[in-house]
Formats: C-alpha cells, structure tokens, sequence
C-alpha cells in the first residue's frame, strides 16, 4: 500500500468579508498574522459600531455575512492588492468597482450593495477597515484550514457534492486521513518555509449551508455532521508561529 504524504492544494484569501474567495498560489506568512488581505475589509450592515482609530473584535452579526446573507454568494469579485481595487460581478459581468483605500471607491461598493441586499438592510452599508485588524471569525488572528479527505468523507454521507469552498478555507490539504486533522489539535505543523500550530476545531454554523457557486441555502451541513458523527465540527484553525511562504504542492508536515 502506497502512503501518501499530505500536501497543500489550496490557498485562498477573502479581501471582503462575506465576499467571495481569492485564489492564490503562493504566500508569505508573518507570524502571528492572518494571510495578507484575508478579511481586512467588512461592509457594516447599518451599523456604526466599528471605530478604525480603535479597533475591535466584533460579532460577525454586526457584518454583511453568509450566514444570514446568502445573496451574497452569487457576487463574484475580484481584488487587486497593488491598487486595493474591488470589482464585484454578477453573472459574469462587472457591476461595481472601486478602490477601498479611497472614500469615493469605497462608496460605489455601498451604494451597488444598498441596492442589491437592500432587503437585508438595517441602514446604509459602510466598508470598514484597519491597518493592521482582521475580520475574522475569532478573536485570535489565525489561518483556516480544510481537509479534502473530510470533504469526500462527508460527500459520501451526504449523497451529493460539497463545494470545500463552503467552509471558507484558507488552506486546503489532501492526503491525509479522513478526519485526520482533528489529531493535529495542539501540535505544530510546517508548510513550506512557515510553522503553524493548530488551536482548535472550527465549529461550523449555517453559511456552509449557502451553495458558493449559486448562492442558495441548498443543504444543512451542520445537522449531518451532527446526525453522522456527533458533532458540528469541520476544519480546524492554526496559528502562523513562525514566518515562511508557502505555495501550492507543498508538502504538510505533521
């Protein structure tokens, strides 16, 4: 029997939170930080809460987010780093572009979400940023990481296909054992040049829910987790510990 080593297949990053993913094929990681532009961005929805002179963790619920918004995923994007410009398309075409580092750019963004999620509304949609602050899901600045095991695991549970992209990976690995990552919790793990130390399980909550690719709310993955395997858990979350770059066919060293 042939054993095969686990490697990274995947790297993606969400310049906008509750936008969709960038794909990437190689990275520079600093220790302790999330990936350059992963959620540096997030569209408040009608609120003020976020203060960018002095930021803060704040509830996703504060944001535009999948789990409530699924509208959101039958937006496309396209972020360029060097200018910091959104383009948001819907079927194939650009509707919005703007630079978010810029007051104008940012309120053409607003004004095309006004419009589009205006039934999801609770006010007039504001990007926010910070240097240094990320839109994550924890506290903690961390990495998301997905096994494609697990994902053919539960797409035989399920009877259908899941797209790995529901569970907003950063990571993607394959090779490993089903499951294999929930092991790896509170061990370190080397990528590339860099070292990750994995901090805990990622408890899933309803925007797996929301098909990527079509925007419905098609399935419910927590409730098959749960029903199968007794928990609502899929993918895990690591710290960067130690700085490196990190391309797609490297190898994952646990």
């Amino acid at each position: 029997m042939t054993v095969t080593a686990p490697s990274l297949v995947g790297i993606y990053r969400y310049p906008v939170k509750g936008l969709s993913a960038e794909a990437m094929t190689t990275v520079k990681l600093e220790a302790g930080e999330t990936l350059p532009c992963d959620r540096a961005w997030a569209i408040e929805n009608g609120g003020r809460g976020f203060d960018p002179a002095a930021p803060r963790f704040l509830p996703k619920i504060h944001f535009l987010m999948l789990m409530r918004d699924e509208r959101l995923a039958a937006l496309t994007t396209c972020f360029e780093e060097t200018t910091q410009t959104l383009t948001i398309n819907r079927d194939g075409a650009a509707v919005a572009r703007g630079g978010l580092s810029t007051p104008t750019g940012r309120m053409v963004i607003e004004q095309f979400l006004a419009a589009f999620m205006k039934q999801a509304m609770r006010g007039a949609p504001r990007i926010v940023s910070a240097p240094g602050h990320s839109f994550t899901d924890s506290r903690e600045k961390c990495v998301h990481i997905v096994n494609l095991a697990s994902v053919r695991e539960l797409v035989r549970v399920a009877g259908r296909s899941v797209d790995p992209l529901r569970f907003r990976p950063n990571l993607v690995i394959d090779g490993a054992e089903p499951w294999s990552e929930f092991a790896w919790v509170g061990r370190d793990i080397e990528i590339g040049s860099a070292r990750l130390t994995v901090t805990e399980r990622t408890e899933r909550c309803a925007a797996t829910n929301v098909n990527p690719a079509t925007g419905a709310r098609d399935m419910d993955i927590p409730a098959v987790l749960g029903r199968k395997w007794g928990h609502t858990d899929f993918g895990i979350y690591a710290r960067v510990t130690k700085a490196g770059v990190l391309s797609v066919g490297d190898a994952v060293a646990t």
